[in-house]
């Protein structure tokens, strides 16, 4: 089978390909600004369907108790999106503008190697656990436990990294017995399409399983959140959004797993190398551009190394230019679309009016006549309470504050609404402890150290979300729990 990304993608619902209702969008390369292709165009009633199909699946088949069967689908998908995996490389380049370098790891071949993980759980999992024989009001009983599938999942996934986050999201609830119905971000769909294509031609999978749905229409993500045939709502995105997610499902108290928005803090302890540590500041901020709602955007250092910290950090920046994102050796491509950049900007300039310095970068790269670039830079000048500061950016811009020891780098760290991720660099082990035990968030690295991987729950606290992906935890999230009693 041949991809063809450059045709029109079908719709995936109740197992056959199908184009969209309302005709077709353009695809964007925002590496050249240039229309790639297009991708079908779902309406609600498109949406409907897709629904409709993945209640009968879980309701009429045996997908949610059949749990070898599950992890055979998975590794099937697995094993055939890898034989595609040249032809998905081209495409998310194109698509999503991502660096080469990086669909070797989390923009493809991480998460795709991932489904093999949540198969092995399917087969592994201790589906019932037996409790043993009590008496509740003098009557003897023997209990267990059970765990089964919620039901219909719902998964909204966003495009900034769009396979690693709509198969950590179908993955496990594929798993867990669930059926899926995927809407991906209108600005990435050959991701997700594509995979509906293997899923169609060169899988297992049972007819509506698993249904995939694009569409311009952002009214879809909310009709997945109000239909009360949808028994879980699972939404990766900005936190405004999701609140918008969470007072729509309240109607018909589904269960809601939110995945949002960040504005992580990169520590350095006055222990810690400077130099080091503002390289790997800079690395991580222009990874993909910024745009990854886990990266680290504020660097906060000891205010009497504040200088060199800057120098450091700058200096680091000038050799992580925006680049081709085909090109092996650039870490910052393109972001994703013009309305991005023009976000991204507006808080540059913003951060001018409230008295930052731009230390390097602030603009469109001189050599790049088109696509949606923006320079990797480096802001001071400006506390905490700076909008640049608290608000979630989405770009290659980085925040440099200064803090007067650990116990106010924790404070400024914690003075956020959100509580996504965090690093610390250090060489003190008792003081790097201090400090990750006093950030709240989810994920915490320290000296360069990396978290992400399968068996990793993430998630946040605070305004980042509620509910864990990945690992248990994450596998968890799809289950429900069955207590059975018998006389004794």
């Amino acid at each position: 089978m041949t991809l063809r990304p450059a045709s029109a993608s079908d719709l995936l619902i109740d197992g056959k390909l199908t184009p969209g209702s309302g005709g077709v969008f353009d695809v964007v390369n925002p590496a050249t600004e240039e229309v790639i292709g297009q991708a079908a165009d779902a309406t609600a009633a498109d949406m409907d369907a897709a629904i409709t199909a993945a209640r009968n699946a879980f309701d009429t088949t045996d997908w949610s108790r059949d749990h070898a069967f599950r992890a055979h689908c998975l590794r099937q998908l697995r094993d055939a999106l890898l034989a595609h995996a040249d032809e998905f490389r081209e495409l998310t380049i194109a698509e999503v503008g991502c660096p080469s370098f990086l669909t070797h790891g989390p923009q493809f071949e991480g998460p795709v190697t991932d489904l093999g993980y949540f198969a092995d759980l399917a087969e592994s999992y201790e589906w019932s656990r037996d409790l043993g024989k009590a008496k509740p009001m003098g009557i003897k009983n023997h209990r267990e436990l059970r765990s089964e599938a919620i039901g219909v999942v719902g998964a909204i996934t966003p495009w900034n990294f769009p396979h690693q986050i709509n198969f950590a999201k179908i993955g496990p609830a594929l798993a867990a017995g669930c059926t899926v119905v995927l809407k991906p971000a209108p600005d990435t769909p050959w991701c997700a399409a594509l995979v509906g294509k293997v899923v169609a031609e060169e899988t297992d999978f049972p007819p509506g399983v698993l249904n995939v749905v694009t569409s311009t229409d952002h009214e879809l993500g909310a009709q997945l959140s109000t239909d009360p045939r949808v028994d879980l709502v699972s939404f990766t995105g900005s936190t405004a959004t999701g609140k918008k997610v969470m007072v729509a499902a309240a109607e018909t108290l589904k269960k809601v797993f939110l995945e949002l928005g960040g504005k992580s803090a990169f520590i350095v302890l006055d222990d810690a190398d400077i130099g080091s540590a503002c390289a790997m500041a800079a690395f991580n901020v222009v990874t993909h551009a910024g745009q990854g709602c886990a990266i680290t955007t504020r660097l906060v250092v000891p205010r009497e190394k504040l200088d060199e910290a800057i120098a450091a950090t700058r200096d680091a920046l000038a050799g992580l230019p925006a680049g081709d994102p085909t090109d092996s050796g650039t870490i910052c491509g393109p972001v994703i679309s013009a309305r991005q950049r023009q976000r991204i900007e507006s808080y540059i300039e913003l951060a001018q009016q409230e008295g930052g310095t731009i230390e390097i970068g602030g603009g469109r790269p001189a050599d790049k006549a088109a696509g949606f670039f923006v320079e990797p830079t480096l802001i001071s000048g400006l506390d905490n309470s700076a909008r640049v500061a608290q608000e979630e950016i989405f770009g290659p811009v980085l925040v440099i504050i200064a803090h007067d020891g650990d116990d106010d780098a924790i404070d400024i760290a914690n003075d956020s609404p959100y509580g996504l991720s965090g690093m610390v660099y250090g060489t003190d082990e008792d003081r790097i402890n201090k400090v990750v035990n006093g950030v709240r968030t989810g994920t915490m690295g320290i000296n360069g150290g990396i978290w992400y991987s399968a068996d990793v729950p993430f998630g946040g606290f605070k305004q980042s979300g509620i509910g864990r992906e990945m690992g248990v935890a994450g596998f968890e999230e799809y289950l429900e729990t069955k207590a059975v009693a018998r006389p004794a």
